[in-house]
């Protein structure tokens, strides 16, 4: 038995950092693969909101949703991406660890794997880390991303519902031209409630509105 463990949102200029950790065995190891679990990015939005259903019935994980609000607030703390990653990637273990014993938890390789090790509490340090390039071929993997962008799916239509604006996924041109649209509803000094401040997009856009 090991974890899995990844991320959606990371990025993305408005919405949460989603992050998952999934514990898989050997029988829901054979269930998942049946079910065409892979990577979160190879597979549609709609697929994967049905995929959740299955992985949260039939698997141990663990789900931290971090806010915009809240995720601002903890990179000007930490002002470092891989170290507030990997503090949510030792949110979910520790979760995951409280009331499960399994041999490692696996990640995809974004920093050293002592990030992850010193945001460990009591419960997590015990386990083995291990990271690994492209790690989502691993199947504990690709269902902790699956459950990691399906609550970032969720989280942005529940943001449309609540300021009535589109919010493109990634960071192209149109994410500039809906921050556009949220400011001349909402006013500028509101955009961090949605969007993550440290992107290079935030500062052009309050530029352009100054």
């Amino acid at each position: 038995m090991h974890i899995g463990v990844d991320e959606s949102g990371k990025g993305d200029f408005f919405g949460p950092l989603c992050v998952a950790g999934v514990l898989v065995n050997e029988k829901n190891e054979k269930l998942f693969a049946s079910c065409g679990i892979k990577d979160s990015k190879k597979i549609s939005d709609n697929r994967i909101l049905e995929l959740e259903k299955i992985i949260k019935s039939n698997a141990v994980h663990s789900i931290v949703v971090v806010s915009n609000g809240k995720y601002n607030e903890l990179y000007r703390k930490i002002n470092n991406l891989n170290k507030l990653l990997a503090w949510g990637h030792a949110r979910v273990i520790e979760n995951i660890c409280e009331h499960n014993i399994c041999e490692y938890a696996l990640s995809d390789k974004f920093g050293d794997e002592s990030l992850i090790k010193s945001a460990l509490m009591k419960n997590g340090r015990k386990i083995e880390l291990r990271q690994m390039v492209r790690a989502e071929s691993d199947i504990a993997v690709a269902a902790a991303s699956v459950l990691a962008r399906a609550a970032f799916v969720k989280k942005i239509a529940d943001m449309e519902k609540t300021y009535g604006i589109k919010f493109p996924k990634g960071c192209c041109e149109q994410v500039k031209t809906a921050a556009g649209e949220f400011i001349s509803k909402y006013g500028r000094e509101k955009l961090n409630e949605v969007c993550k401040t440290h992107f290079k997009t935030y500062k052009e856009i309050l530029h352009k509105y100054d």
